[in-house]
């Protein structure tokens, strides 16, 4: 079959978008592999799936799927960003607020005039500090959910720490059996940071906007940062807000960063 499709991209997390509001979708995981593949498909840290939604007061339900494994996933912040400039842009939607559903919470995302997108990512939840062994080494990390899991730790530089050796680890580390989103945050400021993360079933992306919302609670939890943090990644900025002081722990975490996309196209599947 032929498949139209959308490719974006926010922060150099990339995607590719699909319309399912007028069929159902109905890929199969080796399809999905086969568009994230960055030689022989599209290529794509996840797929987006936009569909309808009947639940009341919701206007879309947002799907994700990772591109390396197919597997579907409950989140994706950059992605939410992308899905919203995608309804936009292709007139399924004409509000600059909208409600959509995920495996990992509803979410509410603002389009601003600038082209940049804010999500309400929700709140934090299951907050820990666990010292746990990564091939014979013990290291400190939080433990949390923004609607899918991570594990923080700091280090002293983002730049020579071997993400690309110990995320994988992380990722496939028994204490975590379904996975997990391993993040490495630099502190340079209060109020900034420089993070890498090694996605669960995607590997190493460019940005990851759950990532930064996870390092940033869990700064703010551990009294390293203020609660508006600009976060470098590699592939861009990411602004994240968590009032903590003002709302406790139970505080939404919002998300605001950018979300373009780079080209269109058809594919045979």
């Amino acid at each position: 079959m032929r498949l139209r499709f959308t490719k974006m991209q926010g922060a150099g997390n990339d995607f590719v978008v699909l319309d399912a509001t007028h069929a159902r979708f109905a890929l199969t995981t080796v399809q999905l592999q086969r568009l994230g593949d960055r030689r022989f498909g599209v290529g794509a840290d996840q797929i987006l799936v936009v569909e309808k939604s009947a639940t009341a007061g919701v206007d879309f339900r947002y799907r994700i799927f990772n591109g390396g494994s197919g597997e579907e996933v409950e989140q994706c912040g950059n992605g939410a960003r992308c899905f919203m400039r995608y309804v936009l842009a292709k007139d399924l939607a004409t509000k600059s607020t909208l409600h959509v559903e995920t495996l990992g919470g509803r979410l509410e995302l603002v389009a601003h005039p600038d082209g940049q997108v804010s999500v309400d990512m929700g709140a934090p939840s299951g907050f820990a500090v666990e010292t746990i062994d990564v091939a014979g080494v013990a290291v400190e990390m939080a433990l949390l959910s923004m609607g899918n899991p991570h594990a923080v730790q700091f280090v002293a530089d983002v730049d020579t720490t071997p993400v690309a050796v110990t995320g994988p680890l992380i990722e496939r580390h028994a204490r975590f059996p379904q996975g997990v989103n391993a993040g490495f945050a630099q502190v340079l400021s209060r109020d900034r940071i420089r993070l890498r993360v090694f996605e669960r079933g995607a590997g190493e992306t460019l940005a990851c906007g759950s990532g930064a919302c996870a390092a940033v609670v869990t700064g703010i939890r551990l009294g390293r940062l203020d609660e508006l943090v600009q976060v470098e990644a590699r592939g861009g900025v990411l602004t994240i807000e968590w009032p903590r002081s003002a709302q406790g722990d139970d505080a939404h975490v919002r998300m605001t960063g950018p979300a373009e996309t780079v080209f269109e196209g058809e594919i045979e599947l």
